[in-house]
């Protein structure tokens, strides 16, 4: 069992949880809102667990001040959450819509009414699917249409918000939704997949300055890392870690602090397709943060003859989440000062935007829920943190995933990532032993 005796963070360090508007919201066609390729995606048959879609999710819309009440109660002074595209522009392009912007208005104010700061990511992978049905992030025309929208969010609410994220883990859009086909919008384009990569750097080039146009004060993308672990000290697993680490860790990065591409010649890719003179200039425009999300190391092997030169390994004498995940705290430490090493006096502060894990959580015949596995879970990553912080690692908060069980892409409901436990027949919220760890941790910091 853990206690709350953590190492003292600095008085102005966020304490948060994160959230994204697919996961939660539902709600998909009122209002005006459009159709996303995770909707199309969902009635598409086998794609998710058992059928599951997200067009109820946990109801957000509609119980948004419910969930502020809880995100209250915990003593969060920072909430990410994410601005659903299709909500604002349904067909990807034109005029807003006022009454999904109305939405996230109301919103931001109840949260700074309540003390804390908004954190909006302005694309969690719902694209709408009009510009899908235009190509995507394969076409290069959908980074533009990407800096319109911010510039509509920011001219509606950058009054009151101060950082904004303009991407979330653009690797997992381009290697699940475009390479691997197991994501929406479900292509299986391997290698044909790297010009979304590029799109979607873009279209974070564009929207940080369109955001900036529009009165945005601070700007950050969100990426998912995984420090890159050989199979074994042999030549080949070396040489396959490191183009694992290029792909995963270093192509959605080096563009935007050091306005190169990592070298993909293991790939057999000497360039990717589509970049033009001054696109990298662009994307490299600075950043004010970076927003680290992390759940676990990835162990490789080598993998000849292959177009991808690597295969995953397990990775034993770990406990594991109910994903499957091995549970590995140092392994934040190790991303965290990598890549203060990696990129110097380039790295801009850091917030781990997302850290947190999947349990079988069931509820007692009380109601109560115990989960003591996600107390030490959350325990570690957080001692993790400060011995980063400690190493000289400029992290200036921690954001955890996530406020409550919600709808886990192609898992639908069956992974079970919440402070908060949601039946998701009735809607009705437990605050999860975890909940109240968190809101006693957050207390004692600020005590």
């Amino acid at each position: 069992m853990t206690d709350l005796a953590l190492p003292k963070f600095p008085a102005d360090f966020a304490w948060g949880v994160a959230t994204a508007a697919y996961q939660i919201e539902g709600a998909v066609a009122e209002d005006g809102r459009g159709d996303s390729v995770w909707d199309t995606f969902c009635r598409r048959p086998g794609a998710i667990r058992d059928g599951h879609t997200g067009d109820v999710a946990v109801d957000h819309y509609h119980r948004w001040p419910e969930d502020l009440a809880l995100m209250a109660e915990l003593g969060v002074n920072a909430y990410r959450f994410s601005v659903a595209w299709p909500r604002i522009q349904p067909a990807g392009s034109g005029a807003a819509n006022q009454a999904g912007l109305d939405f996230y208005d109301r919103l931001t104010d109840a949260l700074l009414a309540a003390g804390i700061t908004p954190m909006p990511t302005l694309f969690h992978w719902d694209l709408p699917q009009p510009l899908e049905d235009e190509g995507g992030w394969l076409n290069r025309d959908t980074a533009s249409r990407f800096a319109e929208y911010a510039a509509l969010a920011a001219q509606r609410l950058a009054d009151r918000i101060e950082l904004w994220i303009t991407l979330n883990e653009p690797f997992v859009v381009t290697t699940f939704g475009y390479g691997l086909g197991i994501h929406a919008p479900g292509k299986a384009l391997l290698l044909d997949a790297l010009p979304t990569a590029h799109h979607q750097l873009l279209g974070h080039g564009l929207a940080t300055a369109a955001l900036r146009a529009s009165g945005a004060g601070q700007v950050a993308i969100t990426n998912n890392y995984s420090p890159a672990w050989p199979a074994s000290d042999s030549q080949p697993d070396q040489a396959a870690t490191a183009a694992y680490d290029a792909l995963h860790n270093r192509l959605f990065t080096d563009p935007v602090l050091h306005a190169s591409y990592p070298d993909l010649s293991a790939f057999g890719v000497r360039e990717i397709a589509g970049v033009r003179d001054g696109d990298l200039a662009v994307i490299a425009a600075p950043i004010d943060a970076l927003g680290v999300n992390y759940y676990n190391p990835t162990r490789l092997s080598a993998l000849p003859d292959s177009e991808l030169p690597f295969q995953l390994e397990p990775i034993p004498g770990y406990p594991v989440t109910a994903f499957g995940w091995p549970v590995v705290p140092a392994g934040l430490t190790e991303i965290l000062t990598t890549l203060r090493d990696r990129y110097g006096e380039l790295l801009p502060p850091i917030y781990i935007t997302e850290n947190g894990c999947s349990l079988e959580d069931a509820q007692a015949a009380d109601g109560s829920v115990d989960d003591d596995r996600r107390i030490g879970y959350l325990d570690g990553h957080i001692r993790a943190v400060a011995d980063a912080m400690a190493a000289g690692v400029d992290v200036r908060g921690y954001l955890t995933w996530t406020l409550m069980d919600n709808f886990e892409w192609g898992e639908g409901y069956h992974q079970r990532f919440g402070l908060v436990h949601v039946d998701f027949g009735s809607q009705r919220r437990t605050a999860k032993k975890s909940f109240g760890w968190y809101r006693d941790l957050i207390a004692a910091q600020r005590g």
